[in-house]
């Protein structure tokens, strides 16, 4: 075979090791930075019966030794269910190559169990996993048609198959038909035809050369540079086995594995990912393989041994995270599918698989990173959710973190090694005064371990210094004064289109006296704040909300009345085709003090259009609140966040918000609103996340703090989707506010939130007092409340 590589390749085989890794380091470092990944998995061996006899494997058996032929289904899902629960995202299907063309115990037992093919078996197996435990599959078949490959894409998020070698006359490969060159190549391009999602690699040391290695990695590029479809390519080295034909061959040496590393990150594509298994390296020599290149440590199980190396135990999570971490790298779980392909999930994967990927996927498409189990969720009524149907959830429930869920969250661990790399850059500059924009505040949100900790700690001494050690809360009640809604934002579970069946609580539409007896109710029982939201009613002329603000200061002239979203009052100016700046006079003359920020969502038109898309556009809820500041009424900055977005629109949000507040001062606060997914519309019709991540609740809020530092002065805590525990972690991260009381919240709890309808100032101290800080009671605009409108149980 004529070599496939240019003189630059052959550059590289001319320089010295230490060159040569760190070369490929240097290039680990500017495509991936810290970031090292793994995937938790649990190894199902559906076979260990193969057809092919290589010389250095211990996984293949015959009939006479294989407990069994195949597992039984229940057997595969057993193993699979020890995964979920263990928090794991894929099921690797390891087994023979095609069994049943070499022993007739295998066709009988396909052929018992209404098969002709082990691919065929496999097929269904996946999809059992697949549907029973939403782990996602990734099948390791070996080489196969591009009919098998096609029928294994239908419930496999991902599939792989080793190159090894291309040299054809290597004694490890005799009697094995299934590594011949030509076939393994013909099954890496079929699966690249078929847009899947491919893991190959080399296995070094085994009567190559490097030269030999070359060759199969830049066969592996050409390929991936053809299809695109190469998503990690595995640097596997040889170690002999007792029992096995290459018993008495030496293993692979340290330099020639080092080297074919390196060789792998310089030669294959930039967004190739280059892994080397972590249990076939001494612990005190993985700092060895990160500093040749490798960015992915592969699959690692809590629960299975590798059934290929049974010999080599993993190295426990605790031990690979110290590992990497002491080396200056941070540990991130991925999906068995890379964000890379995962961000074009309509070409990468069946349609079957998109919703699993994205269910198990934080906003950067790794894997969601929270301890605990993760379970599909089931629900008994959940047809009619375009308007809000009544969902009750069915079936096992995940144990991990949710927001709104009653989880309490665990906490961010602190640094275990240095922290190095764009997060340690962007928070020196942060701490010299500098002024971070888009590129620096993305920098930050990709943390992970212990920079988030490093982020979380930067926040709070930005806090310190602008507003001291306080912790504030407001005395406040919600009203929503209806439910009904013309408009369809698709993550609402609240509000409810007038000819909505199977309603979580009918429609309803308050009086005029309702609102004003509830908010003198709120007076009496000591709030300072009412705070009105509700749905865009059909019968809604905008003079509407001018009586409600009038009808409630009215009757209690002093309550404070923070009012109307962007929306609301557009709404409301468009329907008496009044000009925005004297309809928000109107308000304010009627008693109207202050807007809330909600109706912002995320403030980039992309993903209003997947979210609200018939919603006001993010210049329009941009010029509402600039208005609003003009006429002398102030108002906060919410984000809702962990449905659909990514890290960049988190970014434009803040930055948008930003430039506003530098331009009028009229924000008070910026409110992190994670995503309650349980009854969202959007998320019962499997289009968005399961919220965010608790290390993503972390950074948004402590990434806004540093975004903003004294622009926006307060940075509060949504108790009601957080949790008490979760709000107290928060304090450690920048936030100084724990919002208000909120009598009579509903709409968090619509959408499946846990945590309450209210939380007394008590309550409030008690999350302060855990967290070391002292409490004080505030008005809406952060000012001193009267002594005789404090609360009794912080005056006593």
């Amino acid at each position: 075979m004529q070599p496939r590589w240019d003189a630059r390749a052959r550059t590289l085989m001319q320089l010295s090791t230490s060159s040569l890794t760190g070369l490929a380091r240097e290039r680990r470092d500017a495509l991936f930075g810290t970031r090292v990944t793994f995937s938790p998995k649990v190894f199902i061996p559906l076979t260990q019966l193969c057809r092919d006899r290589c010389g250095y494997c211990t996984f293949a058996h015959s009939p006479r030794t294989a407990t069994a032929p195949f597992l039984e289904p229940d057997e595969v899902l057993a193993v699979a269910e020890q995964g979920a629960a263990a928090g794991c995202h894929e099921a690797l299907f390891t087994l023979g190559e095609a069994p049943e063309l070499r022993y007739p115990e295998a066709a009988e037992w396909l052929a018992a169990h209404g098969h002709v093919s082990t691919v065929g078996y496999l097929a269904e197996m996946t999809a059992l996993v697949l549907a029973e435990t939403g782990l996602l599959p990734h099948s390791n078949a070996g080489a196969l048609s591009e009919e098998d490959l096609a029928t294994l894409r239908a419930s496999c998020a991902s599939q792989g198959m080793m190159i090894e070698s291309l040299r054809a006359d290597l004694v490890a490969h005799r009697g094995a038909p299934d590594k011949l060159p030509a076939r393994r190549l013909a099954t890496l391009q079929a699966a690249g035809r078929l847009a899947i999602p491919f893991t190959t690699g080399i296995l070094v040391g085994i009567g190559e050369t490097e030269a030999d290695r070359l060759e199969a990695l830049v066969a592996i590029a050409e390929a991936h540079r053809t299809y695109g479809h190469v998503q990690e390519v595995i640097v596997q080295n040889f170690l002999p086995k007792p029992g096995t034909a290459m018993r008495a061959a030496a293993p692979c040496p340290r330099d020639d594995h080092l080297r074919a590393i390196a060789l792998a990150r310089l030669v294959l594509p930039d967004d190739v990912h280059v892994q080397a298994p972590p249990n076939l390296t001494e612990p005190d020599e993985l700092a060895g393989l990160l500093a040749a290149g490798i960015d992915d440590w592969g699959g690692v199980s809590p629960v299975t041994v590798d059934h290929v190396n049974p010999e080599r135990p993993w190295p426990s999570l605790e031990k690979l995270r110290a590992a990497t971490e002491g080396a200056g790298h941070q540990l991130a779980p991925r999906l068995t599918i890379y964000p890379e392909l995962a961000a074009r999930p309509e070409r990468w994967l069946d349609a079957a698989t998109r919703f699993p990927v994205l269910d198990r996927a934080d906003a950067d498409l790794l894997g969601r990173d929270d301890p605990g189990a993760l379970w599909p969720e089931r629900h008994r009524d959940a047809v009619n959710v375009g308007t809000g149907a009544e969902v009750i959830q069915v079936g096992r429930r995940s144990t991990a973190w949710f927001s709104g869920a009653g989880v309490d969250p665990s906490p961010v661990p602190s640094a275990g090694g240095t922290v190095r790399g764009r997060v340690r850059e962007v928070l020196d500059g942060v701490r010299l005064g500098q002024d971070p924009g888009a590129e620096e505040l993305e920098a930050l949100f990709a943390a992970r371990g212990g920079e988030v900790h490093a982020v979380a700690e930067m926040a709070d001494e930005i806090r310190r210094q602008v507003v001291g050690d306080e912790v504030t809360f407001v005395v406040n009640r919600n009203i929503n004064y209806t439910n009904v809604c013309t408009f369809k934002c698709r993550f609402c579970g609240f509000s409810k289109g007038p000819l909505s069946l199977n309603l979580r609580g009918a429609p309803y539409l308050l009086t005029l006296d309702d609102i004003a007896d509830r908010s003198e109710q709120a007076w009496a029982l000591g709030a300072t704040e009412v705070c009105l939201q509700g749905g865009i009613h059909p019968s809604f002329d905008g003079d509407f909300y001018v009586e409600v603000t009038r009808a409630v200061h009215e009757r209690v002239p002093d309550l404070h009345i923070h009012g109307f979203t962007a929306l609301e009052v557009l709404e409301g100016s468009r329907r008496l085709q009044e000009p925005l700046e004297s309809y928000l006079l109107r308000l304010k003359d009627a008693g109207l003090r202050s807007l809330p920020g909600t109706a912002a969502e995320i403030l980039d038109d992309d993903i209003r259009a997947v979210l609200c898309p018939d919603k006001i556009t993010t210049d329009e809820w941009l010029e509402v609140h600039r208005t609003a500041h003009a006429v002398g009424l102030r108002s906060n900055v919410t984000m809702m966040f962990g449905s659909v977005e990514r890290p960049a629109h988190w970014v434009r949000h803040l930055l948008r918000t930003r430039a506003l507040q530098r331009e009028t001062g009229g924000f008070t606060e910026f409110v992190g609103l994670p995503f309650v997914h349980m009854a969202a519309p959007i998320y019962l019709k499997q289009g968005a996340r399961r919220g965010p991540t608790w290390r993503e609740t972390v950074l948004v809020h402590a990434v806004a703090r540093i975004a903003y530092a004294r622009d926006i002065a307060h940075v509060q805590a949504s108790w009601v989707k957080l949790g008490p525990a979760g709000a107290q972690q928060l304090l450690a991260a920048g936030v100084d506010d724990l919002g208000g009381t909120l009598m009579d919240e509903n709409i968090s709890r619509a959408a499946g939130a846990s945590h309450g309808q209210g939380l007394t100032p008590d309550d409030l101290a008690d999350i302060a007092r855990a967290a070391g800080r002292p409490l004080r009671q505030r008005t809406t605009l952060y000012g001193e409340v009267a002594q005789e409108r404090r609360v009794a149980e912080l005056t006593s």
